[in-house]
Order: structure tokens, then sequence, then C-alpha cells
């Protein structure tokens, strides 16, 4: 025989009887798609096609400028917080909100003069992506010399006084206007002789240097060439001058 005393204290309170009842259908509800299951929070993604370019052999004069593509493959605004190089003469564009399965830019300057030589320039790039929240984007190059000169800016004379002593520099020009070279100076003029000829009109210079010392001894000076150029107004070639009799070379 059941004792009904006993019964009663072992069934729990009703409200948890009530608690459980309505987990159940709670649960049933959701298992036929009655109810909808809360969905994950909405995020942004970015899918970046690039993050370096490399614009190969450029002068020097010249602006640098390069777009990357961003997307957004995710189900919120992509929005880009912060562009930030490492140089100031990097000046970034860029759009601010990006659509979800829409696209935007990033399109980074380098002023003109700013590189020279083999040059690396990095940004970096703040976004609200949770997985990926950084971007660094990286510009690369070798930079020449808007005015090129061949061999180079010095010239050595060696030999005897009696020797035709010479020497010989080349300046070319890869500025898109003319460029010309008015004149010069030298700090020896007792000791050496310029000729400045114009090998290619408005691109083209040569500059010779004779010995004219006619005795033994160093010497060192430079010439001071004045061209047309705004932002190389003066161009600087140092001599060096070792002259030796012929009973000294011999030695």
């Amino acid at each position: 025989m059941i004792d009904a005393d006993n019964l009663k204290a072992t069934r729990p309170p009703r409200y948890l009887r009530c608690t459980g009842v309505l987990l159940l259908l709670w649960a049933g509800a959701i298992a036929w798609g009655v109810l909808p299951i809360p969905a994950a929070g909405a995020a942004p993604h970015a899918a970046i096609r690039e993050t370096s370019f490399d614009f190969g052999k450029i002068y020097e004069d010249r602006a640098l400028t390069h777009t990357f593509v961003i997307q957004n493959t995710g189900a919120a605004p992509l929005n880009i917080e912060d562009v930030d190089p490492d140089c100031a003469c990097t000046v970034p564009s860029y759009d601010k909100s990006i659509p979800p399965g829409g696209q935007g830019n990033i399109t980074l300057t380098i002023k003109p003069f700013s590189v020279i030589h083999q040059f690396k320039k990095e940004t970096k790039v703040r976004i609200n992506d949770p997985n990926q929240p950084m971007l660094n984007l990286v510009l690369t190059g070798v930079a020449q010399p808007f005015i090129e000169i061949q061999p180079s800016h010095i010239v050595r004379l060696r030999g005897a006084p009696s020797d035709n002593i010479q020497g010989q520099v080349r300046f070319i020009s890869h500025l898109p206007t003319p460029f010309k070279i008015t004149g010069y100076r030298t700090t020896i003029p007792d000791k050496i002789e310029v000729t400045l000829k114009p090998e290619v009109p408005d691109k083209v210079y040569v500059v010779e240097v004779r010995d004219k010392s006619q005795q033994s001894g160093p010497y060192a000076g430079l010439i001071e060439l004045f061209t047309t150029s705004k932002e190389r107004p003066r161009l600087i070639v140092r001599v060096f001058g070792e002259i030796h009799s012929p009973s000294a070379g011999g030695q």
C-alpha cells in the first residue's frame, strides 16, 4: 500500500513542476520551428586582394600613388577607423565605411622627392573586423635621381704635368620639362679648366675638366653648376688632382 503522506513528501513543489512543463514546451517549439533560434551577432569581415605593391624603378620627382581595394564579406558595416603611415611623406585617402557585400578603397600617395634608392613604406590600417583588427599595407620600389650623373659626381685627375689630364661628367635629366645648366663656377680656377657642353638640348649636358696646374702636388676643389630646376637649382662636382713629375711616378 502506498503511503499518501510519503507520496506527498516525494513530489516536487508545484512551481518546479510548472517550470519543467514550460521548459519541455519551449524545447518542443524550437524543435518544430515554432520559435526562432537566437542568431549570433552580425560582424564585418575584411577581404583584401593585396597588402603590398612594388612600383619597380621610378624617378624621385614623381608622386607615387596606389589604391588597395578592400571588400566587406561580413554581415555588418566594415569601418576603417584609422590609417597611420610610417612617414609624413605618405598621404592617405580612404572610404570610412563599407556596407556588407560592398567594397572600398584605401589610396596611398608618396610625395615627390620623398624616396631615394631602394625604399619601403608601411601603413597600418585599423578596422572593426573582430578577426583581423589591423592591416599592414606596404609600398616598395627603387627610386632613381631625376638628374642622373655618369659616371659619378667625382672627377680624379692623375698624371704628370706634361700629360693631357682630363675627365668628364655627364648629367642626364629625366624631368618631363626642359632642363638647362646655365653656368658654373669653381673654387680652383688656377688648377683646372672647365668646359660645359649641351649634348642633347634641354636634357643632357657634359662637363669636361682638364688639369692646367702644370705643377706637381695634390689639390682638391669643386665645381658648382647652376640649373633651371626648382628642385635642384645647384649641382656639385668634386675634383681631386694628383699631379706628379715623371721621376716621382717611376719610383
